[in-house]
């Protein structure tokens, strides 16, 4: 047949067929960049997403949804429909049929369902507070005069007994503190003012044990919410405290406590060689705690303060126990 066509039909059904090829090649391409670009656009969503063949396997799916495959098989028990718990977190599953091809989307809500939480918790602290507050200032009324009026041999049970009225204000304040909210307030204090103040409040605290407790804290003025960072050394020193005391090997505790100012941020680290930390990840979760003592309320709010002056924690050293805060100084 092609003997038959002339050389000039030839060529031009040679360019036609070029130009085909070409036009398949540029097809092709855009078909693939077509197919990259959704991929990623799928990639870059906050959700994890899954579409799934009628036979059950997968067509895709993303990183995200790679990560949780734990979750996704519990959810697959349910249809994938309504919220899933699992690794500490919470995701709301949904799923719609496509081209003969189920799309599974799973977005994680631990954040909004914590920030419900909180808000109710918000409610009843505060008349939790209300009630509880009423009965402790007549009680700590009650030990003020007791104490006027015992002799030298009842004074120190009368003292145990304010320290503990004293710790269930705490606990009380701590919690409205961080149901509210934390808003810093920096003003410029000698880093001296808050070694002060750490010192006060270490009396009032009760353990058993001998403890070294070292400061090495700077001379220097700097930029911060002076009783709000109290409240954060007060409660990682309690927590020290707790660890050592918590430690049966352990007769004679340290805890180390330094601050200084270097290139424009205050520094603070807190060391101890108490109890090792069975679960890092729990550290700054609200009312989660390993320790005998606690609420679990101390790290988490100590998170909200350092935040409110945008700061960071950081467990630095897992088996030394070395935590470092960090606090820019300046507005």
């Amino acid at each position: 047949m092609l003997e038959k066509i002339s050389s000039n039909d030839k060529n031009e059904l040679l360019e036609l067929l070029n130009e085909f090829i070409l036009q398949t090649y540029k097809i092709e391409k855009e078909f693939k960049d077509y197919k990259a670009l959704y991929e990623w656009v799928i990639e870059i969503l906050p959700q994890a997403i899954w579409v799934i063949n009628n036979n059950g396997s997968f067509f895709y799916k993303n990183t995200l949804a790679s990560q949780i495959e734990s979750i996704f098989e519990e959810a697959k028990k349910h249809n994938f429909n309504g919220e899933i718990e699992g690794d500490e977190k919470t995701y709301l599953f949904q799923s719609n049929s496509i081209q003969n091809r189920q799309v599974v989307a799973a977005t994680d809500i631990t954040l909004q369902k914590r920030q419900e939480r909180l808000a109710s918790m918000g409610q009843v602290s505060a008349h939790l507070a209300h009630e509880i507050r009423n009965p402790i200032g007549s009680i700590s009324i009650l030990t003020s005069t007791l104490l006027k009026r015992s002799d030298n041999s009842l004074k120190p049970i009368v003292f145990e007994i304010q320290k503990s009225l004293w710790r269930v204000e705490r606990i009380i304040s701590a919690t409205l503190l961080f149901s509210k909210g934390v808003s810093a307030q920096k003003n410029l204090h000698n880093l001296m003012e808050l070694k002060n103040d750490i010192e006060d409040v270490i009396e009032q605290y009760t353990y058993s044990k001998q403890i070294d407790i070292l400061f090495d804290f700077q001379d220097k003025e700097a930029l911060f919410d002076l009783d709000l960072m109290g409240i954060v050394m007060q409660n990682f020193v309690y927590n020290s405290i707790d660890a050592i005391e918590d430690n049966d090997n352990l007769s004679n505790g340290q805890i180390l406590i330094k601050a200084g100012v270097i290139d424009n941020q205050i520094i603070f680290s807190i060391s101890d060689n108490g109890k090792p930390i069975e679960n890092k990840n729990l550290l700054f979760e609200p009312f989660k705690t390993t320790k005998l003592k606690g609420n679990g309320l101390g790290l988490a709010l100590s998170l909200q303060i350092v935040e409110a002056h945008n700061g960071s924690i950081k467990l630095l050293d897992q088996e030394q126990k070395i935590f470092e805060i960090k606090i820019p100084n300046f507005l």
